[in-house]
């Protein structure tokens, strides 16, 4: 079958579900933005932005020394060697990716599945390397909860394992933008990543013109999960 890639015949069922569920996720999660019950989430988006700085050190031939995540919404991953201007954008855009990749996870059941289990074993590699309690506390926590709700939708009439994973997508999408905002654009911290990328680059761009542009990027991230998401349910 050909992807309807210019949406016709839209919105049948399924994707005024997709839509609408992204919806009321965004409303609640701006609801409770600055509430305890989000914090799990907050940091769940932190890990996968750490996550990402690994993974570009790792493909860049670099070592991985340490992975933290801190209970203030912060987190350092300690690496050496690799491609130093790869690794540093890898963090904020890395996030963005994970959460559209989650997003349309979200649209498949097996997807869903597969998005879990990957979730869980990368969970449980980082458990091993994680230099702080709050990175432990948190992956194994995430490891128990995402396990429990595959065991509900396997055994009980409880099918809510694509909609936690699309909770975490649509989490983890607002949350990088918003943390780009806040890091790289707001307040515009010296030590962020946009600042020190901004001295290796050779262009003109200061840390704040690449956290604007990390911003948009981020925002296609997500703009263009809902659209993929849309087709992939035609």
């Amino acid at each position: 079958m050909n992807p309807n890639w210019e949406l016709k015949n839209c919105c049948q069922h399924e994707q005024v579900v997709f839509l609408a569920t992204i919806g009321v996720f965004t409303l609640v999660i701006l609801a409770l933005w600055r509430t305890f019950l989000l914090t799990p989430f907050k940091l769940i988006t932190v890990f996968l932005h750490e996550a990402s700085h690994a993974i570009a050190c790792k493909l860049t031939c670099g070592e991985v020394e340490g992975i933290e995540v801190h209970a203030n919404e912060g987190g350092v991953t300690r690496t050496r060697g690799g491609i130093y201007w790869l690794i540093l954008p890898a963090g904020y855009l890395g996030s963005s990716f994970w959460g559209m990749v989650l997003i349309l996870a979200s649209t498949n059941l097996l997807a869903a599945k597969i998005a879990s289990g990957c979730l869980i074993l990368s969970l449980l590699i980082v458990l091993f390397i994680a230099k702080n309690w709050t990175l432990r506390g948190l992956c194994i926590g995430f490891i128990v909860f995402i396990a429990l709700v595959w065991v509900l939708q396997e055994m009980t009439k409880v099918r809510i394992l694509r909609y936690i994973i699309l909770f975490i997508g649509v989490m983890n999408s607002l949350f990088s933008v918003y943390d780009i905002y806040d890091d790289l654009i707001s307040r515009r911290v010296n030590s962020s990543d946009a600042e020190k990328f901004a001295e290796l680059c050779p262009c003109p761009c200061n840390g704040l013109a690449w956290g604007v542009i990390w911003g948009m990027i981020s925002f296609v991230f997500l703009c263009g999960s809902i659209y993929l998401g849309l087709v992939i349910l035609s």
